[in-house]
């Protein structure tokens, strides 16, 4: 279902935070089997990726407990830039000896699933070309889980084995999260974020900007009606999403005012909370 307000077509996700246990324990394991490069570090927190933005921060709370039954991350999504990459990611993970937790064809895309070593969800992935992406009976993106086919996706690798690091073209593809009530969170990024929901599943639905299949994932996988993550937990601090510039997030404030969305002003942009009590920062490339 198309946004009455939809974002611009470049809106895309940007870092996500983190708060993990152990700092040293959790770069070790990003760079060892993510192959992601320390772009700052201080003495509780550390910034991630690839040499360009931020991909990943963490944040240490030695004290902080498991995630449990409430809402928050499902996972986020690294997005390789093509096939050969993927498969290169694969190799480093059993090059590492690194469990995974998954491998799933989803026509869209294929993707491994996989922990960081305090169980932060981790997806990542490569997209198929948008000419090969089905269209289900509902007119939505034929978006569906199927075994994936990990020899076949290893014949892509440009060699024997994995490169130290990953690719630059390495982004943030996607987001999933936890909700109490799916409903209720659609309506809260469609009708006041602004946008567009593009799939469903049972008990999930899928929305993005631009025709994309998913920027976000929003599922009642834990129960309906959970509750928020409760302060000291592992998982997600916040997302930030990335507009078009200060008109789009101009735009979206006064939506966010209309509805009576508290916003609280940051140095790096502005934060909201979802209906689940997911945080969200809405910032743009260009600043003002």
């Amino acid at each position: 279902m198309t946004s009455l307000a939809a974002l611009a077509p470049a809106t895309h996700p940007g870092a996500v935070h983190l708060t993990v246990t152990d700092l040293d324990r959790s770069i070790g394991f990003y760079q060892d089997s993510l192959g992601l490069r320390v772009h700052d570090r201080d003495v509780s927190t550390a910034a991630m990726g690839t040499g360009g933005p931020d991909l990943v921060v963490l944040t240490e709370e030695p004290g902080a407990r498991p995630a449990g039954r409430h809402s928050g991350l499902y996972h986020f999504a690294l997005l390789h830039p093509n096939r050969a990459e993927l498969a290169s990611a694969v190799q480093r993970l059993v090059a590492t000896r690194t469990p995974i937790q998954g491998a799933s064809d989803h026509g869209v895309s294929e993707a491994i699933y996989l922990p960081d070593p305090d169980g932060n969800g981790i997806e990542l992935y490569a997209d198929r070309p948008r000419d090969a992406w089905g269209v289900d009976p509902n007119g939505e993106i034929d978006m569906f889980v199927a075994p994936l086919d990990v020899e076949d996706l290893l014949t892509a690798a440009a060699g024997p084995t994995p490169s130290q690091h990953s690719d630059p073209g390495l982004v943030l593809g996607h987001m999933h999260l936890h909700v109490g009530d799916v409903d209720e969170a659609v309506r809260f990024y469609r009708d006041v974020i602004g946008f567009d929901v593009m799939a469903s599943l049972p008990g999930a639905s899928f929305v993005s900007a631009g025709g994309y299949h998913h920027h976000l994932g929003l599922n009642n996988w834990q129960g309906q009606g959970v509750p928020p993550a409760p302060p000291g937990t592992v998982g997600l601090r916040h997302w930030t999403l990335m507009l078009d510039g200060p008109e789009e997030l101009r735009r979206v404030r006064a939506r966010l005012e209309a509805a009576g969305v508290s916003q609280e002003e940051r140095p790096e942009g502005v934060a909201v909370r979802d209906p689940a009590g997911n945080e969200l920062v809405l910032t743009t490339a260009v600043t003002e």
